[in-house]
């Protein structure tokens, strides 16, 4: 009998609408470091489904299909943004971020201290969506989170 969680997979695991999703799969490898685990092609060539792995982390990825009319059929290109954050922990946030800046992602935050105690940063990516960097380095009380955000914030 199968697992209900495929091994290697986490609970919860993105799955990416993108225009262009061959190129994409380029980008994330210099961008991130992205394994690709496996893609399949449907009609016209487009691709129905990709795995990626990134770190200890899976990602899904399609091709656009608005002619299927199931599940999100646009991509951030169509729809002119995103409402979704992807969120990577890397040992080095700033050498991540540049990483993808120089694969040609547009950097949106430069990498900064933060008071919830991580080095953090964030990048678009060319297919619009949008991504945090992140090196945890420092562990926090509940109490000093919330006096730090209260001094930041007032």
């Amino acid at each position: 009998m199968a697992n209900a969680i495929p091994e290697g997979f986490h609970t919860v695991t993105p799955h990416l609408t993108i225009r262009d999703c061959e190129k994409a799969i380029d980008f994330y490898r210099q961008a991130f470091g992205a394994e690709l685990v496996r893609s399949s092609k449907g009609p016209g060539g487009k691709i129905m489904h990709a795995l990626l792995r990134i770190g200890e982390s899976h990602l899904m990825m399609a091709d656009e299909f608005p002619e299927m009319g199931a599940g999100p059929s646009q991509s951030p290109a169509a729809l002119g943004g995103t409402t979704v954050v992807l969120n990577i922990y890397c040992s080095d946030a700033d050498a991540w971020h540049q990483r993808a800046v120089k694969a040609g992602a547009t950097s949106t935050m430069e990498p900064a201290d933060m008071f919830w105690g991580d080095r953090y940063s964030m990048v678009k990516d060319p297919f619009g969506h949008a991504w945090a960097i992140a090196t945890h380095k420092e562990d926090l009380s509940e109490t000093d989170l919330l006096e730090r955000q209260k001094k930041l914030f007032g």
